[in-house]
């Protein structure tokens, strides 16, 4: 699973006219600047629901919009 935080963060710009950063970002969520940046530059970043769901709150979106399922099966266990 990949986030797709950079477009997420260019979408919250086109729909409200602000233009986000890292550290405001991190400053609306509590999620740090190492952890946000991780999450737009490394695909399979493992995260957890409760950090998608703060950026769906604060990027006024919903995880869809911020998820992308990966076709790489390396990413984690699917229980089969």
């Amino acid at each position: 699973m990949n986030v797709k935080l950079r477009e997420a963060m260019k979408a919250y710009k086109q729909r409200n006219g602000v233009r986000l950063t890292y550290d405001s970002l991190s400053a609306m969520t509590g999620i740090s600047v190492d952890t946000l940046q991780s999450l737009a530059a490394r695909p399979g970043y493992n995260t957890t629901l409760s950090t998608v769901e703060k950026l769906c709150r604060a990027l006024e979106c919903s995880p869809g919009d911020l998820l992308e399922l990966s076709t790489d099966k390396r990413g984690g266990d699917d229980g089969d």
